[in-house]
């Protein structure tokens, strides 16, 4: 950052740098399964202990890659469908998404807490097509700021599972009651390893992640249909590729129903469309 400045951010917005190191770590790879300049000029630009502090774990920084790269087929799958539609990215942090996948029409909007607000828009200065806007995403006041008129996909990667479940649940079924025939991406951490985050058992390096009150086995997805009838489909994205050995056992597990349906997780939930008038 300018004038040597380091961030100084509360322990979940502090994740944010977290998964912008293992991105770049990963970028920088010639064999690297994400394609992320950007991560890597920012990781360069901030003043920040990284290596220090999160270590250099390669197959983190493949699983980081490749959970980037689930959202990342969603949204440019939903940008092919609907060029000029509105990506709206809750929780987002330091997601360089935009650079990786923008088709030059789309609308972008980013909504997170004024500190990682106020850090990105430092860092990532919005251009034409995107808007920053510092505000509770679970508090559904941002859904006024939508244009209605445009489609739209809602992205929430590495968000809810730093929430209580209720507002898990309020906020998915805000979502599906205010964007009718809109879309919603969320990625979920299995519940074996929220608790190991509950109970402060889980340390990585010299970091430990916060408490990750939010939980769900990739086998009960099903059950976020209950959160709103307007809840039209779930569906399962999974990741592909991988490099070494985490490439060879990752498409085996996928098969095993006791690891499959106890993993990390990457869910799109379809809202119904607006009833037709007679």
């Amino acid at each position: 950052m300018s004038g040597g400045e380091r961030p100084e951010l509360g322990q979940v917005p502090e994740t944010a740098l977290w998964t912008l190191w293992y991105r770049a770590v990963e970028a920088r790879r010639p064999d690297g399964l994400l394609h992320d300049p950007k991560a890597v000029e920012l990781v360069d630009r901030i003043d920040y202990p990284f290596a220090e502090r999160f270590g250099t774990s390669g197959s983190q920084a493949q699983l980081q890659a490749l959970r980037a790269a689930c959202f990342d087929r969603e949204v440019a799958d939903f940008l092919a469908r609907e060029p000029r539609g509105t990506v709206v990215c809750l929780g987002e942090g330091l997601e360089t998404q935009y650079w990786r996948v923008d088709n030059g029409r789309a609308r972008w909007l980013s909504v997170d807490l004024p500190e990682s607000v106020a850090l990105r828009e430092e860092l990532l200065p919005p251009g034409p097509r995107q808007r920053y806007l510092a505000a509770d995403a679970t508090e559904l006041g941002w859904a006024d700021e939508v244009d209605r008129n445009r489609e739209v996909l809602l992205s929430a990667q590495g968000l809810l599972m730093y929430l209580p479940p209720a507002r898990v649940r309020s906020l998915i079924a805000g979502c599906a009651d205010r964007f009718p025939g809109g879309s919603l991406v969320l990625d979920a951490v299995p519940r074996w390893f929220s608790r190991l985050t509950l109970n402060g058992k889980l340390r990585a390096h010299g970091y430990q992640p916060p408490p990750m009150p939010w939980a769900m086995d990739a086998g009960e997805r099903d059950k976020l249909r209950t959160a709103s009838p307007a809840i039209a489909t779930v569906r399962d994205v999974r990741p592909v590729g991988g490099r070494g050995l985490l490439g060879e056992l990752l498409p085996l597990a996928l098969t095993v129903p006791l690891v499959a349906n106890r993993r990390p997780s990457v869910t799109v939930l379809e809202f119904a469309g607006q009833p037709e008038r007679s």
